[in-house]
């Protein structure tokens, strides 16, 4: 007779569903998953290939009956059934005995719809979860970065993910202004494909955008000028090129968008009620998700805005953690969850 130990079956999962990566953490045992949200399909045989770092490896690279493609657009299911095959194998990744019995929580980006919230829930049950709860964001990401939000004191956070950037204002376990741009990683790429193809009529994929973005990315000039040679297809004669990036070029083509994020913070704090205006004076910013590690973002921010910002520890990992608490943690969270919006600034 084989016994089975039921405490591993019935451990809770914190998942991060992103635009461009999924992170996924089980209870007593931390991070588990950390995969790109990429999934390549075969047409001819219409199953999946592969999913995560492997099917990242294929973007833009594929052969005409193969796509590799982002079920995730703007912090949103745009492909279900693609999300759901795609987190399914991801849970698969852990242990497939456990998925039936398991609470998953899962972060996702503030105001979102009645439709788009649905879409999430049902695409995590399919994978095997037998119940599932949605946390904000940015209230993760709070709770990622062990900042106390029962208190009447206010905190704000600014997380600038794949596909979108939340920005939110936490007060006594709630969001108290909360504004959801389609500004984030995924667009500061296709504003550098764009530039490159204007100015230097070079055409270049995603993952060479991505590679620019990372290596000579930034927002103010540095003590050391960056750069980087970018290798794509010559708009005139259709042949390969290779050009040098500069990171003051870059700037320039992240400009508009950084000014976008910037505008919508100053409008959050505007609205904001006064008494927590001076809290958040008095506590700072808090910079968390992968676009938070473009170079000089917090400085600008602090210059724009007067007051001190701070990219957390491990910023690409804060809002899983933080979903990871409320699971080890689940009676004594379980207020926060299905918290999805705030006063949202439209």
């Amino acid at each position: 007779m084989i016994k089975i130990n039921l405490p591993f079956f019935r451990k809770d999962i914190g998942i991060d569903l992103g635009t461009a990566n999924t992170l996924i953490y089980v209870r007593g045992q931390g991070l588990v998953v950390n995969e790109p949200s990429i999934v390549a399909f075969n047409n001819r045989l219409n199953r999946v290939v592969a999913i995560g770092r492997e099917a990242k490896k294929m973007l833009n690279r594929t052969p005409s009956h193969i796509s590799a493609v982002r079920p995730l657009a703007n912090g949103v299911i745009s492909d279900f059934e693609m999300t759901q095959e795609m987190v399914k194998r991801f849970l698969k990744m852990i242990a497939p005995q456990m998925l039936g019995y398991a609470r998953v929580v899962v972060g996702v980006p503030t105001n979102l719809t009645e439709v788009e919230r649905k879409s999430v829930e049902d695409a995590v049950m399919g994978s095997g979860a037998a119940s599932v709860y949605l946390i904000a964001q940015p209230m993760a990401a709070a709770l990622g970065a062990n900042l106390d939000i029962s208190e009447p004191n206010a905190k704000m956070i600014i997380d600038i993910g794949g596909g979108t950037t939340d920005i939110a204002v936490i007060s006594l376990d709630g969001l108290v202004r909360a504004n959801r741009l389609k500004i984030a990683g995924d667009k500061f790429d296709e504003d550098i494909i764009r530039f490159m193809r204007d100015e230097f009529k070079l055409v270049i994929g995603e993952p060479t955008a991505e590679e620019i973005k990372i290596a000579v990315g930034s927002v103010l000039p540095r003590g050391e000028k960056l750069e980087i040679a970018a290798r794509g297809r010559d708009l005139a004669t259709g042949l390969p090129r290779e050009i040098i990036v500069k990171d003051s070029q870059i700037r320039l083509a992240l400009q508009r968008s950084i000014r976008s994020i910037i505008d919508a913070t100053k409008e959050v704090i505007e609205n904001t009620p006064p008494e927590l205006v001076g809290d958040i004076y008095r506590n700072g910013i808090y910079l968390c998700g992968g676009g938070s590690l473009l170079r000089g973002i917090d400085e600008l921010l602090n210059k724009e805005t007067s007051v001190a910002v701070k990219v957390v520890d491990d910023p690409l990992t804060c809002v899983l953690r933080g979903t990871g608490l409320v699971a080890d943690n689940f009676d004594h969270y379980k207020g926060l969850l299905d918290i999805l919006s705030g006063k949202a600034i439209v």
